[in-house]
């Protein structure tokens, strides 16, 4: 069973950028999503990206701004994400899109206006 680490979170002013990193306990060569969730809200997908590296998706209100990407030989995948927004800030985890296994503890995004 595959676990997933999140870090690369912080404090950041409105405009900055944060990459966060996605580690897995194993080899992963499968789909693997980015999600968010705001206190209050649902978690969401940001992003997602199929298993030979290209980005199947974004949510309109990160296009342009977040780049996902993928290491397989280092079992990490990435969300760069550039002139945040106060509303990105959320707890974000990265799960299998389709066949999900326990959320990790995630990793804390706080963007200041």
């Amino acid at each position: 069973q595959v676990q997933f680490v999140e870090s690369g979170g912080g404090l950041v002013q409105a405009g900055g950028s944060l990459r966060l990193s996605c580690a897995a306990s194993g080899s992963t060569f499968a789909a693997i999503g980015w999600y968010r969730q705001a206190p209050g809200n649902e978690r969401e997908l940001v992003a997602h990206i199929n298993r030979d590296g290209s980005p199947y998706y974004y949510v309109d209100s990160v296009k342009g701004r977040f780049t996902i990407s993928r290491d397989n030989a280092k079992n990490t995948v990435y969300l760069q994400m550039n002139s945040l927004k106060p509303e990105d800030t959320a707890v974000y985890y990265c799960n299998f899109p389709f066949h999900r296994v326990g959320w990790g503890q995630g990793t804390r995004v706080t963007v200041s206006s």
